[in-house]
């Protein structure tokens, strides 16, 4: 016999719980159109909210002001909610494959693996006339966060705890950053132009056409990484447990690294390295949420990440206008605190403190 549930009939504790994530939910959804409104009104020239509406309601409008909306600051303002959320995601995935809550693309050094590998394409291609298509760019920074991620995946076998396996990562990465560095040092001149803009981290210079890249990659990703929320929290139980539950657990971990270096390869193929964002916003939708279960957290960091890199990126824009900050020193000087708070707290509640 089915048995249906009206809303009187559900316990009290479930109720709560979907209102507040539907709260959240509601509140992150909102913060990111309203700060993707203010950042295509915002800049060296101010343009209104009426004449945004016009330019995408396709009126007669100043051509100026239309090309400004269209062709630099939507494209852009669309590139931070597609990347942040994408890198958003990718470190929850990564801490849910390391159980560690700082585990991320940058600290782990995968961001910094595709770097170096984007960064040596750039230099080939650039340096023989050959154009770089954004494909190309993707499965560059995708081939080199492989190579780091197996790297990494190669020393969690050899260290015992995950804390050595951090350091390791960030070395790794520090290694990578340097090597970069001598090839950009070593690269003609227009060369060096392209990737020192771009290897301090920015949403500019994005195109419809990379929007639509980006897009097709990370949209289609992100349905797999849903369709992975069951397994990840029975995974977050014990490998042991999640056996015994009809998890496939080796299948399961190669999906999860595959996605999350997917993700963030593309988040370093357009915008370059971008600090702190997988750490802090899965830590903050967790707390905002209440809860851990992948179901409700995923959703969460993407429009997490979204609002997050769509606030920094303004304020990278505007602040010491008409100089443009890169994105990652901003992410960095709003995400390290939250870093700091939630390991503070951590050795805190472990007896650690002082």
């Amino acid at each position: 016999m089915r048995q249906s549930w009206r809303w009187g009939q559900i316990p009290a504790g479930e109720r709560g719980r979907a209102g507040r994530w539907g709260l959240v939910f509601g509140l992150l959804a909102g913060a990111a159109a309203v700060l993707a409104v203010w950042n295509v009104c915002s800049g060296s020239v101010a343009i209104s909210p009426g004449d945004v509406i016009l330019a995408l309601a396709g009126e007669e409008m100043d051509e100026t002001v239309r090309r400004i909306i269209w062709d630099l600051r939507l494209p852009r303002a669309a590139a931070a909610v597609i990347l942040g959320g994408a890198l958003s995601v990718s470190g929850f995935l990564l801490q849910t494959f390391f159980a560690n809550p700082i585990a991320s693309p940058f600290v782990l050094g995968i961001s910094s693996g595709a770097e170096l590998a984007v960064s040596f394409l750039m230099i080939f291609c650039l340096g023989r006339g050959m154009p770089v298509s954004s494909l190309a760019m993707i499965l560059g920074a995708f081939g080199g966060a492989m190579v780091a991620t197996g790297l990494v995946l190669l020393l969690s076998g050899r260290v015992r705890s995950m804390a050595s396996l951090v350091v390791c990562g960030v070395m790794m990465g520090y290694i990578c950053s340097a090597v970069t560095d001598f090839a950009v040092t070593f690269a003609d001149d227009a060369d060096i132009v392209n990737l020192k803009s771009w290897s301090m981290g920015s949403f500019s210079g994005i195109s419809w056409e990379n929007v639509q890249v980006m897009a097709a990659v990370v949209f289609p990703a992100l349905i797999f990484v849903f369709l992975l929320a069951k397994p990840m929290g029975v995974y977050r139980l014990g490998e042991v447990y999640a056996e015994t539950a009809g998890v496939n657990v080796r299948r399961f971990r190669t999906e999860l690294i595959l996605l999350s270096s997917l993700l963030s390869a593309c988040v370093v193929a357009f915008a370059g390295p971008v600090s702190f964002v997988g750490i802090a916003v899965p830590h903050l939708v967790k707390r905002l949420l209440k809860t851990s279960e992948p179901a409700a957290v995923i959703p969460g960091c993407f429009l997490g990440g979204a609002a997050f890199c769509l606030s920094c990126d303004r304020i990278a824009r505007t602040l010491f206008a008409p100089t443009e900050v890169s994105i990652s020193s901003v992410t960095a000087v709003f995400g390290a605190p939250v870093v700091i708070f939630m390991m503070a707290g951590k050795w805190k509640n472990r007896g650690g403190g002082m």
